[in-house]
């Protein structure tokens, strides 16, 4: 019979001295952060990133889980908003972002003797994410990548542990809603997240507000059944859209998809990271 996927991440994970799990409270890093500390104890030690890029409600989960769990849990700020080549966002955004972070918690790593987990799975691999390349450059393990998780195992490996986070909606960070070629701002990241947190307190589990034309248009994704329902609350929704900061407010009709935004990477002069 042959191991299952929690065994065999407990597997991987039992491979390594110690961890520093970088831990944003989502259902992926939630996983690796809850079998680590299973496995390796005090030897595991999870990380939040702090930035205008996570969402108060996202920070303020991460922070209760960890309570939960029992494990050792700490916050360090990173400074990507700070950097221009991270502000700019072009198709490369995300590696500038693992950059700072590994900035941040390297040293963590060093003083623990311990290596930096990310919660990176199989079905990752295939979507545009130059933050792996950052992860390849610093030495960064992927536990799942190496056990062969995909999402959906994932999610059953959480359900086995009764995590709460096992059916959690993905949660990108909020710059993944700012159209690829304008800037991230604070303010705009500020934006997002009013106009995010208005729109699930309408009834919208599971939304994107994306940002176009310099924060000036949103684009408000739903679950394609939710289009109906939302086009009958247009009014309602425009309003809290516009009062989070928008200037207009419209309905994808091809419901929310995650990584939607990289639909503008062909338009962009260029690709290559640094």
């Amino acid at each position: 019979m042959s191991a299952s996927d929690l065994d065999r991440l407990r597997q991987r994970i039992s491979e390594e001295d110690g961890l520093v799990v970088a831990f944003s409270g989502g259902v992926d890093s939630a996983l690796v952060a809850a079998v680590a500390h299973e496995v390796l104890g005090s030897r595991m030690l999870a990380v939040t990133a702090v930035s205008p890029s996570l969402a108060a409600a996202e920070r303020r989960q991460a922070r209760e889980f960890a309570r939960t769990r029992g494990f050792a849990h700490v916050e360090v700020c990173t400074d990507e908003a700070e950097r221009p080549e991270y502000a700019a966002n072009d198709g490369n955004r995300c590696y500038h972002c693992k950059s700072a972070l590994f900035d941040a918690v390297e040293p963590l790593a060093a003083a623990l003797g311990a290596r930096i987990a990310l919660g990176t799975n199989l079905d990752d691999l295939g979507d545009h994410r130059p933050g792996q390349q950052a992860a390849a450059q610093r030495g960064a393990i992927a536990p799942m990548v190496d056990a062969g998780l995909t999402k959906e195992a994932v999610r059953r490996a959480s359900r086995e542990l009764g995590l709460p986070t096992a059916d959690k909606p993905a949660a990108a960070c909020l710059a993944s809603r700012v159209a690829y070629g304008d800037p991230v701002t604070p303010e705009v990241l500020g934006r997002i997240e009013r106009a995010e947190t208005a729109v699930h307190a309408l009834g919208f589990e599971v939304c994107r507000v994306r940002s176009h034309a310099h924060g000036t248009v949103a684009r408000l994704e739903v679950p394609d059944g939710d289009i109906d329902r939302a086009a009958a609350q247009h009014a309602e929704l425009d309003r809290v859209v516009r009062e989070a900061g928008f200037e207009f407010c419209s309905l994808d009709l091809g419901g929310f998809r995650s990584g939607r935004m990289n639909a503008l990477l062909p338009l962009l002069p260029t690709r290559t990271a640094s």
